[in-house]
């Protein structure tokens, strides 16, 4: 399952106070390093930080917020004018902001480096030599991960190379352009990701893996964060790239020679991000089809094989407290049951009723209190009638008209069902009136914004619903 802010480093909860506009910079840079230099230098870096969290790609989930204390602590940073001894020229508020981002662009992939070159000494080797897992499960779950960690050594060292005798970087542009295309390497890493997650996961209820990735985990080494937040780190990277150039961009004055080529190498990496999550959506759906258990030949609906990407999928309650695991896929959404499952089989699915084809399907978001039509929901809570974080969907068509009613965990992941439903209703009807007057070689291709919205929903709902 794969879960969707990033800066590497872990979020800052620090307050920032901001650069005074009316500010003057003259005066402010002299042959020796000063302290005001350093702290215009921080402030700029941590409103950047700040400013360039990136959510992870799909298919990450969605998960419930988190409280504060559960987030990975702070790597301790070092901005570029920390490593500024003298300079013979005075710099502008947005020169020293332009190389206040490179330099973070730098720092970002050496620290990406350190954790991924942490993740197989810690982890792998020793869970390969102490037998806690097999050599063919830890190359399911790491995946390519090892031929990632030369492209970023790669990019660092180009980088590192850039830096002038005053440690200020001229041109970023021309080398992100000839080096982005490696990161079609992630293709094959992200995809891979999809399996990797659910076997990690089934992985964690023998005892030996549990301990060992708790003990890990607890670890200083870690920062808090556990064995899937350093494998998920490369998707994090990735995203951060475009907003990492925007930001240069920003400061870039006109005329400048990166001007030119910033554009040109935001637009190749977007390019780039929109291929991956592409390929990463199709394993996804693919993965989860094949989990799928038919009762009757006849739930079997051509729509699931067609799909070619999940919108989003996760947990359920049916009126009666029922659980489900909710998949919508590009074209229908499959209400199913977990299947018990022995320790060494992939997840299975049993579809439950008829799945619903996204081109009929009808949406209805009930308000908190309302009980349904039929009055499922009444008197669902003892003491408590009122009912909350529910919508309804409903089909009428070629087979037998179905009313499901269904509850989310909160309002949050409640709207983010809802977002998900009405942008799959919209593309099925748009792609089926198109398909009906196209030849199959014209036949609609997915919106790639679609994919941005692709994650699965973690939904666990804290409220029992009896039946009734």
């Amino acid at each position: 399952m794969v879960q969707v802010h990033f800066n590497l480093d872990g979020p800052c909860n620090k307050r920032v106070k901001p650069v005074d506009k009316s500010a003057s910079v003259t005066g402010i840079i002299t042959p020796v390093k000063t302290p005001a230099l350093k702290r215009l230098g921080q402030s700029i870096q941590r409103s950047i930080s700040f400013r360039t969290e990136a959510r992870p790609l799909p298919p990450m989930p969605i998960r419930a917020r988190q409280k504060a204390s559960s987030f990975p602590r702070r790597r301790s940073s070092q901005l570029w004018s920390d490593t500024v001894d003298s300079l013979s020229h005075e710099l502008s508020t947005k020169e020293i902001k332009r190389q206040e981002v490179i330099y973070e662009l730098t720092q970002g992939e050496k620290q990406l480096i350190e954790d991924l070159s942490l993740v197989k000494k810690v982890y792998y080797e020793p869970m390969l030599k102490l037998d806690i897992m097999t050599e063919s499960e830890l190359g399911q779950i790491f995946g390519t991960l090892d031929s990632l960690i030369p492209l970023h050594e790669d990019l660092l060292a180009r980088l590192e190379g850039l830096r002038g005798a005053e440690k200020t970087v001229q041109e970023v542009g021309p080398t992100m352009m000839d080096w982005f295309p490696c990161l079609e390497a992630y293709i094959t890493y992200c995809c891979n990701q999809v399996g990797a997650k659910a076997l990690l996961d089934q992985k964690k209820q023998d005892r030996r893996v549990e301990h060992f990735l708790r003990l890990c985990q607890e670890s200083s080494f870690s920062r808090k964060l556990d064995l899937w937040n350093f494998l998920d780190l490369p998707r994090s990277r990735l995203v951060k790239y475009p907003l990492l150039l925007k930001e240069i961009q920003k400061s870039t004055p006109p005329e400048h020679p990166d001007e030119e080529e910033l554009p040109q190498a935001i637009e190749l990496i977007q390019r780039i991000i929109t291929e991956v999550n592409l390929k990463t959506g199709e394993a996804e759906c693919q993965f989860y089809r094949r989990g799928l258990c038919y009762s009757e030949d006849s739930q079997r609906v051509p729509e699931i094989q067609a799909s070619r990407f999940l919108y989003c999928h996760g947990e359920l309650k049916s009126t009666k407290g029922q659980k489900l695991h909710v998949f919508l896929f590009e074209l229908v959404l499959v209400l199913t049951r977990p299947v018990a499952q022995d320790r060494e089989g992939p997840a299975q699915f049993q579809v439950y009723r008829q799945p619903l084809p996204a081109a009929h399907l009808h949406l209805e978001d009930l308000p908190d209190g309302e009980p349904s039509s039929s009055g499922s929901f009444r008197g669902a809570f003892t003491g408590n009638d009122k009912v909350k974080n529910c919508f309804r969907v409903s089909t009428t068509g070629r087979s037998k008209s179905q009313s499901h009613s269904l509850q989310a965990n909160d309002s949050f992941n409640k709207q983010q069902w809802i977002s998900c439903l009405r942008q799959a209703m919209v593309q099925s009807r748009d792609r089926q009136a198109q398909t009906s007057h196209c030849k199959p070689s014209e036949r609609l291709s997915p919106d790639p914004a679609l994919y941005n919205n692709i994650a699965e929903l973690n939904l666990n709902s804290d409220v029992e619903m009896p039946d009734t």
